[in-house]
């Protein structure tokens, strides 16, 4: 009789909150995405501080530099070898070997461009680098104009990955202000609103992207770019979310709880916010997560296409289009490594987005 009592009691303990990250737990390959997306985060968070070097750093006398690899020795410590490059008269391909006697230290916690933490303290601490800030330092390789890719891959995943946080949160509050109202109201007011959404639904997504990313002025700096791809994406990206909470509250507003607040006198926003959308909330999260990549590889796309973010800003999707040259990139195939980082961050937020919408239901 104890035993049971005291199973009841842990039963009455489990929060819905609980339930789902156990529910959440048992899929496996959500826990791998996870674990994959909080270091990547946690990089481009701080990514001066990772980052080799800044983004417009370049060594001009070596575009497309190969990849260097480390090397330790106990007379030199950490250190990688320089190139020595000759170029082709008839072709003027531009030619690098390793020259063994161009030796570059390269140390931890080291003194190099300078940055801001946060965008807020500034700093030139470096985790990894050369000990003397104008020696080449590629371990990625470099690009077409000598730049260090690793260090551009990581300060571009600050504008690629935070555009797709911030673009889901502005559909997130469209969505559930304009699918509450269309499905709490109903009547005309629901069917006006569906028939926009309809139509914003029905026009091909991609040239609508190029046509609203083509109308915006080329005088705008980066900073404002990329606060207008991100409405752009926003203005776009509601219409789902919108949809999927209409047809919540319209199974929710008959239900006994709704009824016993309207008698009670709860208002019409103490009814939404305080009984409705908590009911769903799950369902909600498992939904955002899901959009989260769809935002990424918008913008990505419209970067590539030379729609989005423009240089002197730097994200994937920029990166990406300098890697459009295939000659380019049969030369210097490491150009298609902002390619990789977008496809493993995809994969990892879909599989995180499956575990969550696994999870909405932790009583099944």
């Amino acid at each position: 009789m104890l035993q049971q009592n005291a199973a009841q009691q842990t039963t009455v303990s489990q929060t819905q909150w609980r339930l789902m990250w156990r529910q959440f737990r048992r899929h496996k390959l959500a826990l791998i995405g996870l674990i994959v997306l909080v270091p990547i985060y946690f990089v481009a968070a701080f990514g001066g501080f990772f980052a080799p070097s800044g983004s417009d750093t370049a060594h001009t006398s070596l575009p497309y530099a190969p990849p260097q690899r480390l090397n330790v020795s106990t007379e030199h410590g950490l250190f990688v070898y320089g190139f020595s490059s000759t170029r082709n008269d008839e072709t003027f391909e531009q030619t690098f070997t390793v020259d063994k006697s161009k030796i570059i230290d390269v140390g931890f916690f080291v003194h190099g461009d300078e940055y801001k933490v946060l965008g807020v303290i500034p700093s030139d601490i470096h985790l990894i680098g050369p000990t003397t800030a104008s020696q080449p330092f590629f371990l990625l390789g470099a690009d077409q104009s000598g730049r260090d890719l690793l260090s551009r891959l990581i300060l571009g995943a600050r504008v690629s990955l935070s555009i797709g946080l911030v673009g889901v949160f502005a559909s997130f509050l469209l969505g559930m202000l304009i699918g509450g109202i269309s499905g709490y109201l109903g009547g005309r007011v629901d069917n006006a609103i569906q028939r926009v959404i309809e139509f914003i639904m029905s026009i091909p997504t991609l040239p609508l992207w190029m046509a609203l990313s083509a109308a915006l002025p080329g005088s705008w700096g980066p900073l404002t770019r990329y606060f207008a791809i991100t409405v752009i994406l926003s203005l776009i990206g509601w219409t789902g979310l919108a949809r999927d909470v209409r047809g919540r509250f319209l199974s929710l507003r008959e239900e006994d709880f709704v009824m016993a607040a309207r008698l009670d006198g709860v208002g019409r926003g103490g009814i939404i916010f305080g009984h409705m959308v908590p009911s769903f909330a799950s369902h909600i999260i498992a939904s955002v997560s899901m959009a989260v990549p769809r935002m990424i590889l918008g913008e990505t796309s419209l970067s590539f296409l030379g729609l989005g973010l423009q240089p002197p800003a730097v994200s994937w999707g920029v990166l990406l289009e300098g890697a459009q040259n295939i000659r380019a990139v049969a030369t210097a195939p490491w150009l298609l490594t902002p390619g990789l980082a977008v496809v493993v961050v995809v994969l990892a937020m879909n599989f995180v987005g499956d575990g969550l919408r696994d999870a909405a239901d932790p009583y099944k």
